[in-house]
């Protein structure tokens, strides 16, 4: 593995996963001038593996042109997209609490699926990956619901809820990468760093 990265993500939760790895980082963050969200704008039709693939290589190219520009050491940049989708439709972060109560309650007693794409890379190569996993909601009532969203935890979360927070006591069942529904799965975030080393 390679032994210093760049991660470019306001995820606290990627940084202590990526700590969790023992992989030494530093954050690459956008500057104010750049159009960070102007990236994740969905494209009508366009499914939501290839909506969370593509919005990933694109947080990618970015942070490597950022990182050349401010010329710092060299080193791979690691970005990652988490889309939460219910057949066809893509649950992004919600816009504010109503919203998050609206994506809320078309989740609760449903399964659906979490996508975190995960592309690491250099100018020179570039390696990606995709975990997909199944949450199974409980049946949440309206009040439940506005409790949670009351609580500001589904505010920046996509899908409107965290999987290591207070939705846990609503989540009946998982299958596929804890870590990849929190933001970042190890396992394919591991196997990516060995193709880079």
């Amino acid at each position: 593995m390679p032994p210093f990265i760049y991660l470019a993500s306001q995820s606290p939760r990627r940084s202590q996963l990526l700590t969790q790895l023992g992989i030494a980082h530093e954050l690459l963050l956008a500057d104010a001038h750049e159009d960070a969200e102007s990236l994740e704008e969905h494209i009508a039709g366009e499914s939501p593996l290839d909506y969370v693939q593509r919005v990933t290589r694109l947080k990618l190219d970015a942070a490597i042109q950022r990182l050349q520009s401010r010329g710092l050491p060299l080193a791979p940049v690691l970005c990652a997209d988490t889309t939460v989708a219910l057949g066809d439709t893509i649950y992004a972060k919600p816009a504010d609490a109503e919203d998050a109560v609206r994506m809320l309650i078309a989740l609760s007693g449903q399964t659906h699926v979490v996508l975190t794409s995960v592309a690491i890379g250099t100018a020179d190569q570039v390696e990606q990956a995709c975990s997909v996993s199944d949450v199974t909601f409980a049946t949440m009532t309206e009040a439940e619901i506005r409790a949670y969203v009351e609580s500001g935890e589904p505010m920046g979360k996509a899908g409107a809820y965290a999987v290591q927070g207070r939705a846990a006591a609503y989540i009946s069942r998982i299958n596929g990468s804890y870590t990849g529904i929190m933001g970042l799965p190890l396992y394919e975030t591991a196997q990516l760093l060995k193709k880079l080393a």
